[in-house]
């Protein structure tokens, strides 16, 4: 922690809510994935923003208490043991960054614990920091960059009444259209990224000395709890999906922030993405679609790429949409 007063903090003293990077442990896959001759990357459209959409958070000051009940509507830190929940290993924890389990209690923001608890853990907090003044105060920000995003999307030729086979097509044609959309999406998208990085902008420059301030502490903007609750809401959301997935006997092999990696029989989300009998699209599991939240082809590349880049303990989640990283570099 770099701020002046967690100055030789214990890392496990500090609230540690980040995006996911995980692998799935090689030994793990069973012969039907490995048999798969195609790895697909899914990527969530604007995680980061649909997770903003209607997050409660803090307003007013942080106030300390010792041993709270937890309580889902309060925004804040929650210092709990989430360890001894047993959860699928083909999957990632979602309690951690690295998603391996936790050792023992840590900080937590309220999504996370409340995601513990729908998943049966014995949720039991030490102590907390809370903000019981609290609303909804990304909404603005998030709706009209969804606005822009999907005006922009549409610009391209993609809208939301699209069926899956279309939408697919559409965004493999907008790849290689206009230069001016293209340009108004890249700065929709940085502008997301950067608007939540700036709820916890570091110190900048060679001169900045541990325990010193830095400009961006006295602004009241300055709010890395808002931005650990949007990272860890859109984790969250991710696991909660790849859960449903996994219900319907899909297992991911990686996944990096708001991309996740299937084997498959094919090299088309279709070929992964699971269906009811009837033909519709699983409750709850990613679904193709243009609006935030929703999923579109990150990459495809063939399996025995992704499985050689397990075995040398490198995401291949980080490098399916170029494939930059050949197996065995």
């Amino acid at each position: 922690p770099e701020h002046p007063v967690a100055l030789g903090r214990p890392a496990d003293q500090a609230l540690d809510e980040e995006a996911c990077d995980w692998i799935r442990a090689p030994d793990l896959l069973t012969d039907a994935e490995c048999a798969a001759p195609w790895a697909v990357g899914l990527d969530v459209n604007m995680a980061f923003a649909a997770a903003a959409n209607r997050l409660v958070v803090g307003l007013g000051e942080a106030l300390h208490t010792d041993g709270p009940r937890f309580d889902k509507r309060l925004p804040g830190s929650w210092y709990v043991d989430l360890s001894h929940l047993a959860l699928d290993p083909r999957l990632p924890n979602p309690f951690t960054p690295a998603g391996t389990r936790p050792e023992g209690p840590a900080w937590y923001t309220t999504p996370t614990v409340a995601y513990a608890a729908e998943l049966g853990a014995d949720v039991r907090p030490l102590e907390a920091w809370l903000r019981p003044e609290s609303g909804p105060y990304l909404d603005p920000w998030y709706e009209r960059l969804r606005d822009a995003y999907l005006a922009t999307m549409a610009d391209l030729g993609v809208t939301k009444d699209l069926d899956d086979p279309a939408f697919l097509a559409a965004m493999a044609a907008a790849r290689a259209g206009e230069p001016g959309p293209a340009a108004v999406l890249s700065a929709i998208k940085a502008t997301v990224k950067g608007g939540i990085g700036k709820l916890r902008e570091r110190p900048q420059g060679l001169r900045h000395r541990p325990g010193d301030r830095w400009p961006a502490l006295d602004r009241p903007t300055w709010r890395p709890d808002i931005r650990a609750a949007v990272i860890a809401t859109a984790r969250v959301n991710m696991h909660r999906k790849m859960s449903r997935m996994a219900a319907a006997g899909r297992y991911p092999i990686a996944v990096l922030s708001d991309c996740v990696v299937y084997p498959g029989p094919g090299p088309s989300p279709l070929d992964v993405l699971p269906r009811t009998p009837e033909g519709r699209p699983v409750p709850g599991a990613f679904r193709l679609g243009v609006s935030p939240g929703m999923v579109k082809l990150e990459g495809v590349r063939e399996l025995w790429w992704a499985a050689e880049l397990l075995e040398q303990g490198h995401n291949p989640a980080r490098h399916i949409k170029d494939g930059t990283r050949d197996a065995g570099e």
